[in-house]
């Protein structure tokens, strides 16, 4: 059976989706931006109105996925907050300036994430996903899902990238699981999960009304796209 991970904004989101079928929620804030970390007060609020787990974004800037040193004290401290505030895990990517993965600073952000799940987010479409999801496999950093587009801007236009990481994906139990995500919606996501068949997919604006952030998450919708993953 697949799962349906939603993103949500505030409290409101995280009770709609819950309420409709959501299985994970990734709570962000500056959603215009590509997402970045939420407020601690989000995520105290989110958490504590769910019982479903919540992933909290940690990513202090939105001009690129390379930080430098003196920016990781922040991310530290907001992991940190997320673990102390009851998050289920934490949605993290980092590349160097050559686009592979710095896997210096994954390791300090898996080192202080112990105990959370972590998400690898779509930096890995700003490379080649195939080797970047190939180094995660074979480094020694737990990461449980990778969230990707098969590195194009939508899930549609990445599909046969993503037939080849789902390939990747289970050759061994230990790889992180493959979680599609970006353009997906009611429309294509029966024809995305029959070639796919992946076990978790990530939805953001297809659950909305009209397709609109500044609107409320259409909880029919949600419910339509859960029936068709489970059936």
């Amino acid at each position: 059976m697949s799962k349906v991970e939603v993103i949500v904004l505030n409290q409101e989101d995280a009770k709609i989706a819950e309420a409709y079928g959501a299985d994970r929620l990734e709570l962000v804030s500056a959603i215009s931006e590509g997402g970045l970390t939420p407020s601690f007060g989000a995520i105290k609020s989110v958490v504590n109105s769910v019982n479903i787990p919540v992933m909290v974004m940690i990513r202090p800037h939105s001009y690129s996925f390379v930080y430098q040193k003196e920016e990781w004290e922040m991310m530290k401290k907001d992991i940190k907050a997320a673990r102390e505030l009851g998050a289920a895990g934490i949605v993290f990517g980092a590349l160097t300036e050559e686009k592979l993965v710095d896997f210096e600073l994954l390791a300090m952000v898996v080192e202080e994430a112990k105990g959370l799940s972590i998400t690898f987010h779509r930096a890995i479409d700003e490379s080649n996903p195939q080797e970047i999801y190939q180094s995660l496999c074979g480094s020694p950093y737990k990461i449980d899902q990778v969230l990707t587009s098969g590195g194009k801007p939508t899930v549609m236009k990445g599909l046969d990238m993503l037939c080849n990481l789902m390939k990747e994906s289970v050759q061994s139990t230990e790889n992180p699981v493959i979680m599609p995500g970006s353009g997906l919606d009611q429309n294509n996501i029966q024809f995305i999960h029959q070639t796919l068949q992946a076990k978790e997919y990530h939805f953001g604006s297809g659950v909305r009304i009209e397709g609109d952030f500044r609107q409320s998450i259409n909880g029919r919708i949600l419910q339509k796209i859960k029936d068709i993953i489970v059936s």
